[in-house]
């Protein structure tokens, strides 16, 4: 018996809901909360296999020869808005709840998020690890603005908590903000909190225009960073959060 299928067959002993299905031949898990997530993180660290994060799959369709004795993780089942507090200005919803869905149920409380209202036809999560970004009045406005707490699996199937709800945090260093942009190279975003604004304001947002999501670019630049320091220090960065190279990064262009 292979690898491959010693790995997939402990999957469907854990999960036997189908939670694991072949999509264009490749493996792919369905995570349905935090720990399914966590579990199967787990299993891939007992198995050394590599993982591919998921979400639409607009931006990157995992299909072919360069994904394969990979497992995919696809998050469309993370779809729920899990809490939203009007008084505190923000949402928390699951990485695969579709973004455009988001300021149709925010504006029944008054509110809205910017980023929701772009042609973006991507998950939260998606539009979270690839740094989506629109231009505002002439400035970069990044959808990590809003991105402000998270619940995060790790490499090794470990989770973590990051962030804080608050307006101010004394917490110590934040580090939600680096997995955004990230492409599903720290770990996976299951949930994450937003900041939203009140709809009152939402006409001075209006017309925001969409800007390119660079995987290409981000490709490029990690691959062979040169003397870009800040590749440099992100490379480090991936190397803590993730030794085993559990979540290899896939260039698609060559």
């Amino acid at each position: 018996m292979s690898e491959t299928a010693r790995f997939t067959d402990r999957i469907v002993e854990r999960f036997p809901e189908g939670r694991l299905t072949f999509q264009k031949a490749l493996p792919t898990f369905h995570p349905e909360s935090i720990d399914d997530a966590a579990a199967v993180f787990a299993l891939a660290d007992e198995y050394d296999y590599k993982l591919f994060i998921s979400g639409f799959g607009n931006t990157i369709d995992p299909d072919g020869d360069k994904f394969r004795d990979m497992l995919i993780v696809r998050t469309d089942r993370l779809n729920q808005l899990v809490h939203l507090v009007p008084e505190d200005f923000y949402v928390v919803v699951g990485a695969g709840y579709p973004l455009q869905e988001l300021n149709r149920h925010l504006k029944k409380h008054g509110l809205f998020l910017p980023h929701a209202d772009l042609p973006y036809v991507g998950s939260v999560g998606g539009a979270i690890a690839s740094g989506l970004t629109a231009d505002y009045k002439g400035h970069d406005l990044p959808i990590s603005r809003y991105f402000i707490k998270a619940e995060i699996v790790m490499p090794d199937g470990s989770v973590i908590q990051s962030g804080s709800a608050c307006f101010k945090s004394v917490s110590g260093l934040d580090i939600v903000k680096i997995f955004s942009p990230s492409w599903g190279q720290l770990g996976l975003i299951v949930n994450a909190c937003l900041r939203v604004l009140p709809i009152s304001i939402a006409d001075d947002y209006r017309g925001l225009k969409m800007h390119g999501l660079e995987y290409a670019r981000f490709v490029s630049t990690f691959t062979d960073p040169g003397d870009n320091v800040s590749a440099q220090y992100s490379l480090k960065i991936k190397e803590k959060f993730d030794p085993s190279g559990r979540l290899p990064l896939i260039d698609i262009f060559h």
